[in-house]
């Protein structure tokens, strides 16, 4: 089993930005070994002749190309915009 020392969750805490009480780092060391034990039991896993499962729906992507349409000029929605400034829509200041 691998082996957490309590300096590699302070470590990794200060990194984090963590704030952790001495109880909270020996759980979390020890959770963390156990994560670690279990995914090194998946490693050893015999997964020859399994094929690899990216997307389990069957679906595939049905998106439509881009099309370019004309758009409305600047100059007619400028002026529709209620106020204007400068060339461009004066809003109300929001800060």
């Amino acid at each position: 089993m691998t082996t957490i020392s309590t300096s590699d969750i302070q470590h990794l805490a200060s990194l984090s930005s963590l704030a952790l009480a001495d109880d909270e780092v020996d759980g979390l060391r020890q959770d963390l070994e156990n994560i670690i034990g279990y995914i090194k039991q998946l490693g050893e896993l015999d997964t020859a002749g399994i094929e690899p499962t990216y997307q389990v729906t069957g679906l595939e992507n049905v998106w439509r190309e881009d099309e370019v349409q004309p758009g409305i000029p600047a100059e007619k929605l400028l002026e529709m915009a209620p106020e204007k400034q400068n060339n461009q829509v004066k809003v109300p200041q929001v800060l």
